[in-house]
């Protein structure tokens, strides 16, 4: 429901270069009515809104937010003007910055196909690097490929109620990448026993140990907030493959490096020698429960 405001927030979103999976995403936002009446939309490329992108290319407007999707490259232009000046004139005349997806983070899929020339808008990767560096205090980052709607729509209330977002040292929200993808996993007792899944789309066994899943060592809610408010990846059987680090994407995403069928990165925060000691002692016990379907298990009295 529309909040008692004096003026609503004023949003342009711009798009660099993108293949338009945030813009999808965000339309699933099943509270996107409630949202919307709270946002006077300037510019959007998909939704009603009041200005042409030709009347928001005269660089002559503002806005409270500008969303930037998509990964940044220097020599794109929309409306044969530079997203270069687009960036620049923006980032003066509003008052925060968000950079939408993993691309606009950190450089994300689209970094590989130019890596000299696109980046995030103050990331390339780990990196500090990007048009925004010298306005980095106004920019929120919301990594993901696509990004969880409900993160954005989070970020967005909070600054139409005019709360502070706290951020991460990569500048995303706290409340939103403190935790892992792991934290709320409905696999994780077999996390525990190390019993692996053998394929995709099973119920049972979990995805790290052999399927790539990067769950443990990846700050994402998408198990804590769920997609479409029903299910995540490894809800349905589909590792993690840690779409909201900036070292997204890498190579062989399905398959987990291993020394003696131990991966070779161990969860974040557990100590390295304790993990690979707990694992040893765990892979020696057997538990029948686990080791089958779950509908075929019969209990004994």
């Amino acid at each position: 429901m529309p909040l008692n405001l004096e003026t609503k927030l004023r949003l342009i979103w711009i798009q660099g270069v993108t293949c338009n999976a945030n813009i999808h995403s965000f339309l699933n936002l099943p509270s996107l009515p409630s949202l919307l009446s709270n946002i006077d939309m300037v510019y959007h490329p998909s939704l009603e809104c009041s200005h042409a992108l030709e009347e928001i290319t005269l660089l002559e407007t503002s806005c409270d937010v500008l969303i930037f999707e998509g990964a940044y490259d220097p020599l794109l232009k929309r409306n044969d003007v530079l997203v270069k000046d687009i960036l620049e004139y923006y980032s003066k005349n509003t008052k925060y910055v968000i950079a939408l997806g993993s691309c606009a983070s950190f450089g994300g899929i689209f970094k590989a196909s130019a890596p000299e020339r696109n980046s995030g808008l103050i990331f390339n990767e780990k990196e500090e690097y990007g048009p925004l560096l010298d306005s980095k205090t106004k920019v929120i980052n919301l990594s993901g490929c696509p990004i969880h709607p409900e993160w954005l729509s989070y970020t967005l209330n909070m600054i139409i109620s005019k709360r502070e977002v706290l951020l991460d040292k990569l500048h995303r929200p706290l409340e939103l990448y403190s935790n892992l993808a792991h934290h709320g996993c409905t696999r994780n007792e077999y996390f525990e026993w190390k019993i692996d899944t053998k394929g995709f789309g099973e119920k049972e066994g979990c995805m790290f140990y052999e399927q790539g899943c990067r769950g443990p060592v990846t700050h994402a809610s998408c198990n804590k907030i769920l997609w479409n408010e029903v299910s995540s990846k490894t809800r349905v059987g589909t590792p993690c493959f840690g779409c909201t680090e900036p070292d997204f994407p890498r190579s062989n995403l399905y398959s987990t490096k291993t020394n003696m069928s131990i991966p070779q990165e161990v969860p974040l925060g557990v100590p390295k020698r304790a993990y690979l000691t707990v694992t040893g002692i765990t892979k020696t016990f057997s538990i029948k429960r686990l080791e089958g379907k779950l509908i075929d298990y019969k209990t004994t009295d």
